[in-house]
């Protein structure tokens, strides 16, 4: 059989919840040219969502942004993996994680070695590395994104995080960061983003607030929905040619793809991914396109 290998994401991505991934918002996603669509919020284990994406498009790859490994089995995950990859071959990428314990009732475990439980898990299920990633933030689990998967998905970071992460991961490991995107005036995406960041800060999800502390970041950045300092690093604002200069600083950090997630309406989502297409430099050509990190040699 062949090797398997990391499908192919391109340098830029959408992040959707999974409640709001359609046949029609996958197409056009693939349409524009996109890499890739990420399933997040904690999708379950039959990966339906990501079935749906695969199901109603013929090369956009889905990945999982992520699976929560409390509420996942891996037993169940394992064998949903293989469903996908029998039907859509090579266009699914599994992204899972360790949540959140101030949300999920694991405030007693230790999330990194059960990450480790999972992975072998799924080694026993014969999952391979190449086909998933990891929600990865400290060192210890970014090294574990290198050596138990293809390469970390980083949510929730700044570009200059997205440079240190570069700095602990081996050259040809996939870095996927996740960022935020609201166009239009100052004034108004500000709002916007502290929408949008408003349940990691008022929750105190510590795994988040740690990783900003270490992005320099301090307590007073995290009061009142959050400081403009914050926000600003946090979420790409502006007109299209701003917001996308944003997001490419990641790129120039060491990112492999950026999976950016829009903060607006639910019916304002294509309008915002069609405005930043151009900026981005993305269409149909964009689609296979990859970097020498994206594939593991």
């Amino acid at each position: 059989m062949p090797k398997p290998e990391t499908p192919t994401l391109g340098t830029f991505g959408i992040w959707i919840r999974h409640g709001q991934v359609t046949e029609d918002l996958a197409r056009s996603i693939e349409d524009l040219g996109y890499g890739c669509l990420w399933i997040g919020g904690s999708p379950a284990a039959d990966l339906a969502a990501a079935e749906t994406a695969l199901r109603a498009t013929s090369q956009l790859t889905v990945a999982t942004g992520i699976v929560n490994i409390w509420s996942a089995d891996a037993h169940s995950v394992a064998r949903s993996f293989h469903r996908l990859d029998h039907e859509y071959p090579r266009r699914f990428l599994l992204g899972l994680g360790a949540g959140h314990r101030e949300v999920d009732g694991s405030a007693a475990v230790k999330p990194y070695w059960s990450l480790v439980d999972y992975l072998d898990i799924l080694d026993d299920h014969d999952v391979p590395p190449e086909r998933r990633v990891l929600a990865a933030l400290g060192p210890r689990t970014l090294t574990l994104a290198a050596t138990r998967a293809a390469g970390a998905h980083p949510y929730l970071v700044d570009p200059s995080f997205t440079a240190s992460a570069r700095a602990v991961l081996p050259k040809h490991t996939l870095l996927a960061v996740e960022h935020k995107v609201a166009l239009g005036v100052m004034s108004t995406t500000r709002e916007l983003a502290r929408a949008g960041l408003k349940t990691y800060l008022d929750a105190g999800m510590t795994n988040y607030l740690n990783n900003f502390r270490r992005m320099g970041f301090t307590d007073t950045d995290f009061a009142d929905g959050g400081s403009d300092k914050l926000v600003d690093a946090l979420v790409a604002q502006g007109d299209p040619s701003t917001a996308a200069a944003g997001l490419r600083r990641h790129n120039a950090a060491g990112a492999d793809h950026v999976a950016l997630q829009p903060l607006c309406r639910q019916d304002e989502v294509m309008e915002v991914l069609r405005s930043l297409a151009v900026p981005l430099g993305i269409g149909a050509s964009d689609l296979r396109a990859t970097t020498d990190r994206q594939v593991r040699s």
